[in-house]
């Protein structure tokens, strides 16, 4: 008889472009979303939570750069009888599902609807450095008003955002454009909306940040040798063509009003134009009213992010500060957080075009900004842990976590075997806690614990005196009784500490 085929283990390994997160990092994701909610809330949007799972019909195709409508996406076909399941795929957004749950109970729902949402999107694209298939977006739009009040309130509420996570004033800039004004830019190039040109000239235009006003030029002409010497065809319009394209990308000037200027300059008579110019203009009036000044929202003719998915107004927060990259050079941290106007995306449900204008910020991105500011915890304090002494007075134990619980304090009691108390204390340093309970027969007998402050017995162990352990013992004998109380302090002298 043939021997089986022994079955081998699975690999213990994390898919491709996805990880792992831990406490800490789940717990400072957590704290901010919180804190992200709490402001959104306040300004009067509610939350959703939709599907994590959208039909690929219903999601259609707005991922950018990408040609066919399921590309890009985790996508799979559901298993029917006759071979013709619905196809269903993970969300790549949470604006996509926005615009389903709209249109479905669009009739239940106020108008305009003010919502928020926060939660994972998967991209089925290629991973690399810090950059997975499976992150968090946090976004918040208005659905059914054409008002640029709408737009201006999602900026001011952005910069309160960043400021109420950490981010101070002064390390971030909320920059404004309109994508009318582009338009009218194409139409004073002479372009009509049906030149299959104007999707390359938008392309071009992306690239600014990158290459430049001189690598635009070169780009909308014949073309530019790029980095590693190959050459990059152009767009092949003529140096006057490419006029209007450069004077609006570097129309910003030292005020709003020269900016403006400026800007009318590149669109010439295109009505789209000044109509796009215009509502940048109400825009500022609205943050200079409500005391948002350009120190914090800007308006910026460079910001050409989503020009294939914004109608109107875009926006895009950048942090101002400098880092250091994996080479040790200096460079700006750049772009969290972004958003616009994008007036036809309901349409493909309901057939009439609904307005709508919102903005999602990059939590991950947003939490190593926060982490290169300080402005996280290095390690988040753990549970008070109980140690057992003699596991046939674990009820003794249990009590005591019960008591502490209940006033208010992380605890546990440790569950492991307890034959060595030195491993105890180990597991309550891994654990990062901040106070470890102690007692044993002894202890039991006289009606008292013993309360070791394990922060404050690490603080000694690396640099206090003799004399500084004497004046502040890093344990403490005290009545059964005054568990609670003496551990609160504790915390509390603890927690002053960090802040002081």
């Amino acid at each position: 008889m043939a021997k089986a085929k022994k079955q081998p283990r699975p690999k213990a390994i994390t898919p491709k472009g996805f990880r792992d997160y831990f406490g800490e990092e789940v717990t400072q994701r957590t704290h901010m979303l919180a804190t992200i909610a709490e402001v959104y809330h306040h300004y009067g949007f509610e939350a959703l939570e939709s599907s994590a799972v959208e039909t690929v019909e219903a999601l259609g195709k707005f991922l950018p750069d990408v040609d066919r409508p399921n590309e890009g996406v985790f996508a799979w076909q559901e298993a029917e009888d006759d071979g013709k399941g619905d196809w269903m795929a993970l969300r790549y957004d949470l604006t996509a599902p926005l615009a389903r749950v709209y249109a479905q109970h669009r009739n239940d729902l106020p108008s305009p609807y003010r919502r928020y949402a926060m939660g994972p999107v998967w991209r089925n694209e290629k991973p690399g450095p810090g950059r997975f298939r499976q992150f968090y977006q946090c976004d918040a739009d208005t659905v059914g008003t054409a008002s640029m009040a709408a737009d201006a309130e999602i900026c001011m509420m952005l910069s309160d955002t960043l400021e109420k996570v950490g981010i101070p004033r002064g390390d971030y800039l909320v920059r404004v454009n309109n994508r009318k004004v582009l338009n009218g830019v194409l139409e004073a190039m002479g372009l009509p909306e049906d030149d299959p040109k104007r999707d390359d000239v938008l392309r071009t235009i992306d690239k600014f940040d990158k290459v430049g006003e001189s690598g635009v030029r070169e780009l909308l002409g014949k073309g530019r040798l790029d980095a590693s010497g190959a050459y990059i065809d152009g767009v092949g319009l003529e140096d006057h063509q490419a006029e209007p394209v450069l004077a609006f990308l570097t129309s910003k000037g030292d005020t709003v009003t020269e900016t403006m200027t400026n800007l009318r300059a590149a669109v010439g008579d295109s009505k789209v134009g000044q109509e796009g110019i215009a509502e940048l203009e109400l825009m500022g009036s609205l943050f200079a009213a409500a005391g948002y000044g350009e120190d914090r929202i800007l308006i910026d003719p460079s910001i050409v992010r989503g020009l294939g998915y914004y109608t109107g107004p875009v926006f895009e927060a950048e942090l101002t500060f400098e880092i250091f990259d994996e080479k040790g050079r200096k460079r700006q941290f750049g772009s969290v957080a972004g958003g616009g106007r994008y007036d036809g995306l309901v349409k493909r449900f309901t057939g009439q075009e609904v307005p709508a204008v919102g903005l999602s910020i990059g939590v991950d991105r947003l939490l190593a900004a926060l982490r290169e500011k300080g402005r996280l915890a290095a390690t988040p304090t753990g549970p008070v842990v109980v140690t057992v002494m003699d596991r046939d007075r674990m009820a003794d134990y249990q009590a005591m976590v019960a008591e502490l619980r209940q006033s208010g304090i992380r605890a546990e009691v440790y569950l492991g075997n307890p034959k060595n108390f030195g491993n105890q204390l180990k597991y309550a340093d891994k654990r990062h806690s901040p106070i470890a309970v102690i007692e044993g027969g002894d202890e039991k007998d006289r009606g008292v614990v013993q309360i070791k402050d394990l922060i404050l017995g690490a603080k000694i162990a690396e640099s206090a005196t003799l004399e500084e352990w004497k004046e502040r013992p890093s344990q403490f004998e005290v009545p059964r009784t005054e568990l609670v109380a003496k551990v609160r302090e504790i915390l509390v002298s603890q927690s002053s500490d960090r802040e002081g």
